[in-house]
Order: structure tokens, then sequence, then C-alpha cells
């Protein structure tokens, strides 16, 4: 079949095999997931960017995650609610390539911030005395825009356009969440191979790395709490260091997984349900949980939101005391 993909559509499936009664349910829970994702790091960004006391290193490279997570999620969510809601399953193939490369390069600045993050935790517990000299706020922020700028954007620039030459054929099923590489390369009547390789690269070069590094970074800020004199602390280091690691393998170890499994000649399939539960376990629910784990639970931060909080409820129950 001649390639057309000017005028070719695809079609959404979504949770594979999910009875046609249970739709509205989903798309009712999609819509609170996103609704939460965006209050909770629009929260985030809001606070850190008004308030200059949370102008510091740390918390601006979590505002930065926020930003991509609202985007992600932007980027994705509001079609598979219409999907579910509305029955609007289909779009062209230009948008399902846009739409894959937004998925594919907010999930690459991701990987490059929780890097950086371990840098700045790494530096703040084992070199406390360099801190403030090494890991500045103008540092951290070019540090961000290269993440975004340089780091991020070249291989899946690249990637994005080798597939949207692909040959297509007849098939236009889209068995996945949203439109991501291995599902748009499985529509292709052409040999993929280079494509699935370079898929592999890329995502394996963006996740190994980093995952590295953050796996060293925890182990020496375990070893270096352990060997201080600070005995009292150690439930507590223990206690945010093994949820910040759940939160990273939540992230990193079925995304590695899928990826291996779909790029490479194995014997291994993954059914296109559990496919679909593991995109969104390991794509839409680290950003529900990272302005908990990385934000919220900082007693600083606390604080803020609750004057931020009072401040609010004083306002309205006080509307003209801005007049007196």
């Amino acid at each position: 079949m001649a390639n057309q993909s000017d005028k070719f559509e695809v079609i959404l499936v979504g949770f594979p095999g999910l009875s046609q009664s249970l739709h509205h349910l989903v798309s009712a829970m999609m819509f609170l997931v996103y609704i939460t994702s965006l209050v909770a790091n629009g929260s985030v960004i809001i606070l850190v960017t008004l308030n200059a006391q949370l102008h510091q290193p740390m918390y601006l490279i979590i505002a930065s995650l926020a930003t991509s997570d609202v985007a992600f999620d932007t980027a994705t969510l509001p079609k598979l609610i219409a999907h579910y809601w509305f029955g609007l399953s289909t779009m062209s193939f230009h948008v399902c390539i846009f739409q894959m490369f937004w998925v594919h390069y907010l999930g690459s600045v991701d990987s490059f911030l929780l890097l950086l993050m371990a840098v700045d935790r790494y530096v703040a517990i084992s070199l406390p005395l360099r801190y403030s000299t090494t890991i500045t706020n103008s540092r951290v922020t070019i540090a961000c825009g290269v993440c975004w700028t340089i780091l991020a954007p070249p291989a899946v620039i690249f990637l994005a356009t080798e597939t949207s030459q692909s040959l297509l054929c007849d098939r236009n099923k889209i068995n996945s969440l949203f439109c991501v590489h291995a599902a748009v390369v499985a529509l292709a009547c052409s040999d993929t191979t280079f494509i699935k390789q370079l898929g592999l690269i890329s995502s394996m070069t963006v996740l190994i790395v980093p995952l590295a590094f953050i796996l060293f970074s925890y182990i020496i800020i375990v070893a270096t709490i352990a060997m201080s004199s600070q005995a009292k602390n150690w439930k507590k280091v223990f206690y945010t260091c093994s949820t910040h690691i759940l939160l990273v393998s939540l992230y990193y170890g079925p995304r590695i997984f899928v990826y291996i499994v779909n790029s490479l000649p194995l014997t291994i399939v993954i059914k296109a349900d559990v496919g679909a539960v593991l995109l969104f376990l390991y794509s839409v629910v680290p950003h529900l949980a990272n302005p908990i784990v990385y934000f919220l639970r900082t007693k600083e931060i606390q604080q803020t939101l609750i004057n931020v909080l009072k401040k609010l409820i004083l306002n309205l129950s006080n509307p003209m005391s801005d007049y007196e």
C-alpha cells in the first residue's frame, strides 16, 4: 500500500479489551488523574515562582520537573479522556507523530532532571562545605536549560523524523494509551529493524546513564549518613531514600523492560493490555507522586503552603481588608 501519511488516520485503542460499559468510568478516572496532576504540579510551579525563599537549587529543579510533568499529561491525557468520554478515538498520522515526539521528549527531560536532582543531593550530603559554591541558582538554571534544549531534543527529533517516513500499511490501530514509538512503528509494513534499533539505543542512553548515577548517588548518601555521628537521623534518611528509590524504580524499571522487549527480537511478548497498564504506571503515576515525594513532604514547603492557605482564607473571609 502506498504511503499516504497526509491523509492516513490512526485509531487510539487505549486500554485494549476494556469493556464498553467501563468507558465512562475510565474517562472519569483519567480526568481526575489529570486534574490532580495539574493541581499538584501547578502548586509546585506557582509556589517556587512566587516565593523568593524557595529560589533554591533543589526547588528550581523540582519546579522544572513539575513543568515537564504538566506538559506530558497535557499532551496525552486529554486525548485519552476524549476517547473514552466522547468516542473521539481517531487522529491523523502526523498528529500521532507529534504526540509521540512530546511523549519521548518530555520523558527524556524527566530522566535528565532526575539525574540533576541526584547530583544536587550527592553534593549536599557528600560535599556539604562545597555545596553553596558548587550548586548555585544560576548553574542549576543553566543545567535545567541544557536538559530541555540540548540533551533531550536531538535523538527524539531524529527518531520522530525517521518514524514519520515509514511506509504505512492498512493497519491503523494504536494499541496503547497514546502514541509511543513501539506502537507507531508497528503500523509500518516496511523493514523497521533500523528504527527499532535506533529507538533502543536512544532510550537506553537516556535511561541507563542517569539511572546508574542516581543509584550511585543514593548508595553514597546512605553510606555517608551511616558512617556519620548523626545516628538519630538514620531512620529519617532511610525512609526518605527508600521512597525516592521506589519512585525512581517505578519510573525506570518498567520503562527499560518494555523498551528492551519491544526493540529486540526476543521470544517474550508483552500483551497489549499489560503494556497499556505498564505505560500508565511508569508514565502517569510518577507525575502524581513527584510533587508529594520531592516537594510537599518538606517541612519548609508545608509551612509555606500553610501560610499561603491562611492568607487566602483570611482574604476570602474579610474581602474588604485590602481596602481598609
